[in-house]
């Protein structure tokens, strides 16, 4: 006999008033087995917090490894971002003999980051020995183990998506994509709170477990979550000739796609080459714990999620995408301004504000940039039919920005530091402080050019509204956007 317990009215009534996913699940996908599912997604947020808000840091403060090293080792998970849209295809003409097609990629890739996140300790030990004979053993193990992990990562999440988009009825599939975007965020702020409890006293044995409790994680939450999630085909994939050229070259050929693409680079690039030297300014400039840098990633994170909750209900009221991702770039110059005056200041207040500000900018701009590319690829379009390309060029271009926006913040940080410490550029400027401040501003810089590039795509999405809104039923209610049409 079982025991029902019923739900009190209040809750039914507001339930899904504040539980925005609540309605994300239906009789074939329940929500204990979304829920289940979402966990690829947590192992996500929890090894890049690992990587961006704790390994960086440590690195360059504790192990003395050089920035431009580090920023290098952080970015290459980024290399393997325009792999994305290749992997999504195979994964969907994946020709196996047991009928499955998304599993195998997710097994592969969740053995990619053990392997990775195993050798990481070892490299991290070497590091940490003064003999030189030993500190490029330390660097091959560290890059091996940052190849993996970055191979893992992408494989891992892109053929997870896909899974989802496959369990999923028509529907409902906007829902359950937007909460496993939402479980990203959540993994990042959870794994580097945690990280950051457990780093308040640093020792590098800590560190060395701490890297080893994740990999372990990591084997047993993807194991959970693919744990009978895909049903076996009767029939194998095939794979099409020609098929993913001849829509690359159709995607290209829309006369917007080249300047989006453009402007979708650049302002990830502005807002990401802070990434790798956040942390290292935190504890070298304002002398912050390994705990507290540790737990940045999640007020980025936070204001992130922030933007994207705002965010659903300004474009319900009518905002334009454009103009969302321009007020995300406008946001981002006084969150840089911030972080660069707290230095001088010694005021980490400001800069935790600042840390979660360049967040949630960042986050609009994002939010602002995919609804575009959704705008692009809607029904009707003469993309309509290529969604799915659009969207992952969308990922793969912001991804790649990213790690290459990492890497070259790291290197300028080494070689501005050198020519400042040496007098090079002016007795005034022989400070620490100068080589973190001249990253800020070429970001700062990077975001007025972002700036320009979104004035022809906001006028020319205008001019295609007023041509169109002669052929459209001005009685028609316009269609909500909310988190639960949002895709991740």
């Amino acid at each position: 006999m079982k025991l029902r317990v019923p739900m009190p009215r209040w809750f039914t009534a507001y339930g899904t008033r504040f539980m925005p996913f609540a309605d994300a699940a239906s009789p074939e996908l329940p929500m204990a087995r979304l829920l289940r599912l979402s966990l690829f997604q947590v192992v996500i947020g929890m090894v890049t917090a690992l990587l961006v808000g704790t390994l960086n840091r440590v690195m360059i403060v504790e192990l003395q490894v050089p920035a431009w090293w580090v920023a290098l080792a952080v970015a290459i998970p980024m290399v393997f971002a325009p792999l994305r849209t290749l992997i999504g295809y195979r994964s969907d003409t994946h020709p196996s003999a047991l009928g499955l097609r998304r599993i195998p990629y997710m097994w592969t890739g969740t053995l990619l980051l053990f392997g990775g996140l195993s050798i990481m300790p070892f490299a991290l030990l070497l590091l940490s020995e003064p003999e030189a004979a030993n500190l490029w053993v330390g660097q091959l193990g560290a890059c091996l183990a940052f190849v993996l992990v970055g191979t893992g990562i992408q494989v891992t999440q892109t053929a997870g998506m896909a899974l989802a988009h496959d369990l999923a009825t028509d529907d409902k599939r906007p829902r359950v994509v937007a909460l496993l975007y939402s479980m990203l965020l959540v993994g990042m702020i959870v794994s580097s709170a945690v990280f950051g409890t457990l780093l308040a006293d640093f020792s590098p044995q800590k560190l060395i477990q701490l890297v080893q409790g994740c990999a372990v994680m990591v084997a047993v939450m993807n194991l959970a979550a693919l744990w009978k999630q895909e049903a076996r085909g009767t029939k194998r994939g095939r794979r099409e000739a020609g098929g993913f050229a001849n829509s690359w070259r159709e995607l290209m050929a829309e006369p917007q796609m080249r300047r989006f693409l453009w402007t979708l680079a650049l302002g990830t690039f502005a807002f990401n080459m802070q990434d790798i030297v956040l942390e290292p300014y935190a504890a070298e400039i304002l002398k912050l714990d390994v705990g507290s840098t540790s737990a940045l990633t999640a007020l980025s994170a936070g204001g992130a999620l922030l933007a994207f909750l705002l965010s659903a209900r300004w474009l319900v009221g009518g905002m334009h995408a454009c103009r969302l991702a321009s007020l995300g770039v406008l946001l981002g110059l006084p969150a840089f301004a911030m972080v660069i005056f707290s230095g001088p200041l010694e005021a980490a207040w400001m800069f935790r504000i600042g840390v979660g500000l360049i967040g949630f900018s960042g986050g609009l701009f994002s939010v602002g940039m995919l609804v575009t590319a959704m705008g692009m690829a809607q029904d009707g379009s003469p993309l309509g039919k290529l969604g799915g390309l659009v969207i992952g060029t969308w990922g793969a271009v912001q991804a790649t920005s990213a790690g290459a926006a990492m890497a070259l913040g790291g290197a300028l940080r080494d070689g501005v530091s050198v020519l400042a410490m040496s007098g090079a550029l002016g007795e005034v400027l022989v400070t620490p402080i100068t080589a973190y401040s001249f990253v800020y501003h070429v970001e700062m810089y990077l975001l007025f050019v972002v700036l320009v590039a979104l004035g022809p795509m906001l006028r020319a999405s205008r001019l295609a509204a007023r041509a169109e809104a002669p052929k459209t039923n001005t009685h028609t209610p316009p269609q909500p956007f909310g988190l639960a049409q949002l895709p991740g």
